[in-house]
């Protein structure tokens, strides 16, 4: 059934594999769930169309001390709070030999904007777990971190990040995007950075080599048109980059934060990971956000596009801090994965399997 709003000729596109232009994704955007669904199952990403991977790996927070106080944010402390803390390279340890024991392949490392970190302490601590973790890729320190460096460095943010990829830095999460629209990022976090720093550390992070992940945080007070503008300027960022591995999109999580916004539920989820994956057709692989929505949606999701069940995740502590804290081993993964009717397969940040 084709609706009223979009017509058969945006629907052949998508059948065809033709680009779509914003236009055609808000008409796309109107279509019942279930059509939009298996117009995205049509563009499902991955080399194998068989296969769903996840990685084993862990985030770690590094420091919870921020001083851009984003209002969606319930994981943040000032250095007043009874609870703020820096991690110092023995805690590092005691959780990287965690992860070292499951067979855990990677680190997701980042924290707040701490005033009074220096470069020295960073550098240090990529350098510690390079030498005594080799085997561990560090996916570390997301966009604004970048941009918060340089500034409180007083250091070019080229130089920045060429520090920290000889330190050993491996990759950067897509953290901090929210939605790349600054009228939004005014309204939610008006001391974060700003749309085009958000992308500029992406550009300069892949021409020095650096791929990275993107993402979207939606279901606060954007607009649907919002939502597509940032998936806009993430393909065309990666029209001219290349650089970006994958894509992730997940809902606001209300609980303990200042915003105040009616939260979506999964079916507005599913509609937005399915036209992420209609419209972003030049960034392969596509997360389920089962860490937001539930094992049951984030199995669902496979069916809306995503080709990759995201990670095991160890410890998770920012999307916690906002009431959900959903959790899955290894089995479980492979489990739902199988379920669906794909192949579980493990893999690394660049999306090679695993043995």
């Amino acid at each position: 059934m084709i609706t009223a709003e979009c017509d058969e000729a945006i629907v052949d596109k998508v059948i065809s594999g033709e680009r779509i232009s914003a236009e055609d994704a808000r008409a796309l955007y109107e279509l019942p769930l279930p059509q939009l669904g298996e117009l995205a199952n049509r563009r499902r990403g991955g080399k194998r169309p068989e296969v769903v991977t996840y990685i084993v790996d862990r985030n770690i927070n590094y420091t919870n001390v921020c001083n851009v106080y984003c209002k969606f944010c319930a994981f943040y402390r000032t250095e007043k709070d009874h609870d703020h803390y820096v991690l110092t390279h023995e805690q590092l340890d005691v959780k990287l030999d965690e992860l070292t024991a499951i067979g855990g392949v990677q680190i997701l490392l980042q924290g707040g904007h701490h005033p009074k970190l220096g470069i020295d302490h960073y550098l240090a601590m990529l350098r510690h777990i390079r030498e005594k973790y080799p085997h561990i890729n560090i996916h570390g320190f997301s966009p604004p971190e970048f941009q918060h460096f340089a500034q409180v460095f007083a250091m070019p943010l080229r130089e920045v990040l060429q520090k920290f990829i000889e330190a050993g830095l491996g990759s950067i999460p897509g953290g901090g995007g929210e939605i790349l629209v600054d009228s939004v990022r005014d309204r939610i976090a008006p001391l974060k950075c700003k749309s085009d720093q958000w992308l500029e550390v992406m550009r300069v992070a892949h021409e020095l080599g650096l791929n990275s992940s993107c993402t979207m945080m939606f279901g606060h007070v954007e607009t649907v048109e919002d939502r597509i503008e940032h998936l806009q300027r993430l393909r065309d960022t990666q029209d001219e980059t290349g650089g970006f591995t994958a894509f992730i999109c997940w809902t606001f999580q209300p609980e303990n934060t200042k915003l105040r916004a009616e939260p979506v539920g999964s079916s507005e989820y599913l509609r937005m990971q399915a036209l992420s994956r209609i419209f972003l057709d030049n960034i392969e692989n596509l997360q389920s956000s089962w860490v937001t929505q539930g094992p049951r949606i984030g199995q669902i999701a496979l069916k809306y596009g995503a080709n990759d069940f995201g990670s095991v995740m160890m410890e998770e502590n920012v999307v916690s801090s906002a009431g959900t804290s959903f959790r899955l081993s290894k089995e479980n993964i492979e489990r739902l994965i199988t379920e669906a009717g794909y192949e579980p397969h493990r893999r690394d940040n660049w999306y090679r399997l695993l043995a």
